[in-house]
């Protein structure tokens, strides 16, 4: 292993976002097995075993991947090939003198059922030099394991844990020179699926969400994404843009890993990601779906029955961390999910001038609203028409844009104004409740409103509220 010249973080932070590449669709809520949602497997970066996907009963048996490097004295990469090894789990009853196969059992109220689970591999294939072409091979093992299971001192059954086993290979091939194209291919070379059911067999026989981490020595990687980014000249920016363009890949997509500004680490995932991906650092754990909010599905986790979590629990182990994590959820930990403002840029337009009139403008970030206590939405006016218009004027509605049904009823309805907003590019969000609405005192104690442009709205006389009462429109 020779990377030293990687930051043993970025490696921690690549190999953080591989993880949630390889699980990503995994299990999904609510985490059980007789979700019909997780009744149909697996998820992404399938490589099938020869024939399968030419005989419909698996996926296709390689990806392949172009990576733009630039050498230096004596380039090396390393590879890493990542993947999930199905793993079937079978609970076996003991009948008429023989063990066979049961859909479930529960023991004392524990429940065990039949899945089909997974092992995660990380096979360390060595090193390639870009001007030569390799040939790295990798090879996981059949396998199975009993466990019996005791109700007191009695067997009362057993689970049979049954692995098959996995032959893969990389190719690598690139020209010499200063920026080279490094092309890799990753194959499944196993047999064919056969037997009475190919295509069980040729799942068995799977890399499951596969994928590669490359650690270059002595070399760096250059971004498809921004290449022009680590030019030196135009010239350079020129040449790097066209090389990129050249670069091919099939069922998977290369990105720079690892931390902001590192160039010694590619994933090259089958899912398509942006250069230096992330997990948030609010995350407690894996959820299998980044989809989705923690916050969110932590939520639904706690709202399931304590037989949905015993279900969920016998379904996977790594299933069993995820509920046994929401439910020990504290006020602080769910508040740490309710969400963040990171990576703030550069200013936006119009908040220059916010920040310049207020003086705790060095103390506070723009977006915060107490960087200007000047600014009041309830006391702010704004002109319409020729009108002032502010918190309780009435105004008639004319919906403009009918972004949604909600302003169908709007319609040239009469609403009483709460509060008007200005963001930091300048716009005017006016936000309204209407008057004929029973519920106007719930929006008003939640403080839920509508919101209008200026130009949507038509001011009332201060004779309106008196015409209403008289039964006027």
């Amino acid at each position: 292993m020779r990377d030293a010249a990687v930051d043993p973080r970025s490696l921690e932070q690549a190999r953080a976002v591989a993880d949630a590449v390889l699980y990503e669709g995994y299990l999904l809520y609510p985490y059980r097995c007789d979700a019909r949602k997780n009744q149909t497997r697996w998820q992404f970066g399938v490589l099938g075993p020869p024939e399968a996907a030419e005989r419909g009963v698996g996926e296709d048996a390689e990806m392949r991947v172009s990576c733009l490097v630039r050498t230096g004295g004596n380039p090396r990469v390393r590879v890493l090939l990542r993947f999930l090894q199905l793993q079937r789990r079978e609970v076996e009853l003991f009948r008429n003198g023989a063990w066979v196969p049961a859909p479930a059992l529960t023991i004392a109220k524990r429940h065990y059922v039949s899945w089909d689970e997974a092992i995660a591999h990380e096979l360390d294939l060595g090193e390639i030099s870009p001007g030569r072409r390799t040939i790295l091979t990798g090879h996981v093992g059949a396998g199975e394991d009993i466990a019996e299971l005791y109700d007191g001192d009695r067997v009362a059954g057993r689970i049979r844990r049954t692995r098959w086993p996995i032959h893969a290979t990389v190719t690598a091939e690139s020209p010499s020179g200063h920026t080279v194209i490094l092309g890799l291919g990753v194959r499944n070379t196993g047999p064919a699926p056969r037997g009475p059911s190919p295509k069980t067999d040729a799942l068995r026989r799977s890399l499951l969400g596969a994928h590669l981490l490359l650690i270059s020595s002595d070399a760096e990687f250059v971004s498809l994404l921004e290449p022009e980014n680590q030019a030196v000249d135009s010239a350079d920016a020129a040449e790097l843009a066209t090389a990129a363009k050249r670069c091919t890949h099939h069922r998977c997509f290369p990105v720079l890993a690892g931390r902001a500004g590192e160039r010694r680490i590619v994933l090259a995932s089958p899912i398509i990601l942006y250069d230096y991906p992330e997990v948030a650092r609010e995350s407690a754990g894996s959820m299998f779906d980044a989809t989705e909010i923690d916050e969110i599905l932590t939520l639904r986790i706690l709202a399931m029955t304590d037989e949905e979590k015993a279900l969920a629990r016998a379904t996977d182990p790594l299933a069993a961390t995820i509920i046994d994590r929401a439910d020990s959820s504290t006020a602080e930990s769910l508040g740490a999910l309710h969400g963040t403002i990171r990576d703030i840029g550069q200013v936006p337009p119009g908040a220059a001038e916010v920040m310049s009139e207020s003086s705790e403008s060095t103390a506070r970030p723009w977006w915060d609203p107490a960087a200007d206590r000047s600014v009041d939405p309830e006391s702010e006016q704004v002109d319409i028409a020729g009108v002032s218009v502010g918190k309780g004027s009435l105004v008639r509605v004319h919906p403009a844009r009918f972004a949604d049904a909600q302003d169908l009823f709007f319609k040239d309805q009469v609403a009483r104004v709460t509060l008007v907003q200005r963001d930091v590019d300048g716009g005017v969000h006016i936000g309204v409740v209407l008057v004929d609405d029973p519920a106007a005192d719930l929006h008003d104690w939640f403080g839920r409103y509508f919101y209008f442009a200026p130009s949507e709205l038509e001011p009332l006389g201060d004779g309106a509220i008196a015409a209403r009462k008289d039964g006027e429109t």
